[in-house]
């Protein structure tokens, strides 16, 4: 069993394996507000987010009602396409992709700060050592994939689960003319061995023990929490070897 109490704030990688970030879910909808001044609405009774660009062309909404566990929905309309993301789905990768949606409108502001990826999906899955057969990417240690089958009305989704335990499903979806480079900023900020932080009890509970995710402290490290982690997931490769 691993040394952590419920409360401890942990960082875990691979980021697939992390669980959706239930504090963290204003990553995701907050800049749109705060830095680019998106409308929004809050149900206070429901919990139900919506923000929509000035223009009414693109929605986000943020719904932990939904049926099948669909939290999240991002529409875009002329031409309309549809992102969908359930509830476990890592909120980095959901955010990176919410934060980027200005710039496709031509809101170049933050720019800086939120920086779009160019780099096509087959290389981001090269980077990250996930393998390819036919028209299906997998991650490292098999626990997710990417398929893309252009000819579908969704041609790009993401599933996840981890021995098909009921808390690490997860998946993403990508109709009919999303921007690739959307598709491709999620993928980015999904697989990348960048550890995200966690509280534990929030570590979906077959991922605590896992050999395939690397669990390390944040308050009780050495040094940098990340340099400890980063140093951890160095000593792993060479283990492995």
């Amino acid at each position: 069993m691993r040394p952590f109490a419920p409360q401890d704030r942990v960082l875990v990688s691979p980021r697939y394996l992390a669980g959706a970030g239930i504090d963290r879910l204003a990553d995701a909808i907050g800049p749109l507000v705060h830095l680019f001044g998106w409308p929004s609405e809050h149900d206070r009774a429901s919990g139900r987010i919506s923000v929509h660009s000035p223009d009414g062309s693109l929605f986000v909404n943020f719904n932990s009602r939904h049926t099948h566990g669909h939290w999240w929905s991002l529409a875009h309309h002329e031409p309309y396409w549809e992102a969908r993301f359930t509830r476990q789905t890592p909120i980095e990768a959901i955010a990176a992709v919410t934060q980027a949606l200005p710039q496709l409108l031509g809101d170049d502001r933050h720019i800086d700060r939120i920086p779009l990826t160019t780099t096509p999906l087959a290389q981001i899955a090269e980077l990250n050592h996930w393998h390819r057969e036919d028209d299906t990417f997998t991650s490292p240690d098999g626990h997710c994939h990417l398929q893309h089958t252009p000819a579908e009305d969704t041609p790009w989704r993401f599933r996840h689960h981890v021995y098909d335990g009921f808390d690490t499903h997860w998946d993403a979806s990508f109709t009919q003319d999303t921007p690739e480079r959307l598709v491709a900023q999620f993928f980015t900020h999904l697989a990348t061995t960048t550890p995200v932080e966690r509280t534990f009890r929030d570590v979906p509970y077959l991922v605590q023990n896992l050999d395939d995710a690397l669990i390390t402290p944040v308050h009780r490290a050495a040094v940098n929490p990340h340099v400890h982690h980063a140093g951890a997931q160095l000593g792993r490769v060479v283990h492995r070897r």
